[in-house]
């Protein structure tokens, strides 16, 4: 087993006046570095193509995972699909996306875009087999994982992003490589470049999609441990063990909470340094401690990077905030969801006095569901989570 692993991350625009996608994206992860993704594009749209996706994706990423032949996984799939009434047809596109050990990748693609691959830093032309079963044809791929490879599967309104509105011949498959080649190198998560496509997507539709459009990107990195400290311990006298624990871990280190910085200064023997200047009006500024990598305040903080999680897991709009501004909440954002593979919270369960206010509407509980839930948020991202309470 090598240390790369998989960032995935999908989003979907659907069809203008439709409540329901007619694209769907299933993963099943088989152990840790192998995982079956597939991205199905059913007929049409709305109930019927939402069913037809779906369908396919559950069934195709099922059998996968469990070992079974595509031949099969296939046949299946035209033999459970129902029948369209007015067409006269099931039908639904699909990618697959097996990711193997986080050595090799297997990709398996019957009527969608084909699936674009970056490797250092240009678009590379993978070898493709064509498959025929049950007169589909399919073509196969098998290739080693490199890092930094990116992987960008899509359904076929993608490319017909701006028929006959802004494009004469909608936007093509050369012209999205071209697009997104120039963010290869910033480090975007991959949810955040599906983001971007999709944002592109719509812009083109002119805010009105003419289908539904779905992005899946699995972007190959080197696992990076984040290291983030919240309030001090219930018992003074675990307070050195606390730091000795969270400091001797590998990685980046986050410090949320004026009492928990403090009393990191006071084991570091170093000075905490505040920042005066507000990035932002409601949040409050930053401090600067050597041998940690942030320092911010505690729970108005936290709350903001939890609304951060909870956007980045539904429409990820909040990016165009995070992504680049210098506030703690917008750092330690880029530092959970963009560089961390692996996250260690240490959360202290002493209560603050200045929380007993009935007048503050911050309480004990408040601090602890923040923490688990930004953890669980963190999981529902792919990342490798555990949580020491003190």
């Amino acid at each position: 087993m090598n240390d790369l692993c998989a960032d995935i991350g999908y989003l979907s625009i659907n069809h203008a006046g439709e409540e329901l996608c007619g694209d769907h994206v299933e993963t099943v992860q088989q152990d840790e570095g192998s995982a079956v993704i597939v991205l199905a594009d059913g007929l049409g749209s709305g109930v019927k193509a939402s069913i037809l996706s779906t369908l396919t994706s559950k069934i195709i990423s099922t059998m996968l995972a469990s070992g079974i032949p595509v031949e099969e996984c296939v046949s299946t799939v035209a033999k459970t699909l129902p029948v369209c009434s007015e067409r006269g047809v099931a039908y639904s596109t699909f990618t697959v996306l097996h990711l193997i050990n986080n050595e090799e990748i297997e990709i398996i693609q019957y009527d969608n875009p084909l699936v674009i691959l970056f490797r250092n830093g240009k678009n590379y032309d993978y070898p493709k087999t064509e498959l025929n079963i049950d007169n589909k044809k399919l073509y196969t791929s098998k290739l080693r994982l490199m890092e930094n490879d990116i992987f960008i599967a899509m359904s076929d309104g993608c490319v017909h992003a701006g028929t006959g509105l802004t494009l004469n011949f909608g936007w093509q498959r050369e012209n999205i490589i071209e697009y997104m080649e120039a963010f290869y190198d910033v480090g975007f998560t991959a949810k955040t470049l599906s983001t971007i496509l999709l944002d592109e997507c719509d812009r083109l539709y002119e805010g009105s999609p003419g289908d539904d459009a779905t992005v899946c990107t699995v972007r190959i990195r080197k696992r990076e441990s984040v290291n983030m400290l919240f309030g001090p311990p219930a018992n003074r006298d675990d307070c050195n063990k606390m730091m000795a624990l969270f400091f001797s871990k590998e990685g980046k280190h986050i410090i949320c909470g004026g009492t928990t910085s403090s009393i990191a200064a006071k084991y570091l023997g170093k000075q905490l340094k505040f920042n005066l200047n507000y990035e932002e009006s409601d949040i409050p500024p930053t401090a600067e401690l050597e041998g940690a990598d942030l320092v911010t305040e505690g729970v108005i903080t936290v709350s903001r990077v939890l609304e951060y999680a909870r956007d980045y897991l539904s429409e990820n709009s909040s990016y165009k905030i995070w992504s680049y501004k210098k506030d703690g909440a917008s750092q330690i954002a880029r530092m959970l969801f963009e560089d961390a593979t692996d996250v260690n919270f240490f959360i202290g369960r002493a209560i603050n006095p200045a929380h007993q206010n009935p007048d503050l509407p911050i309480t004990f509980s408040i601090k602890m569901n923040l923490s688990s839930e930004l953890a669980e948020c963190l999981k529902k991202m792919g990342k490798n989570v555990k949580v020491s309470y003190f």
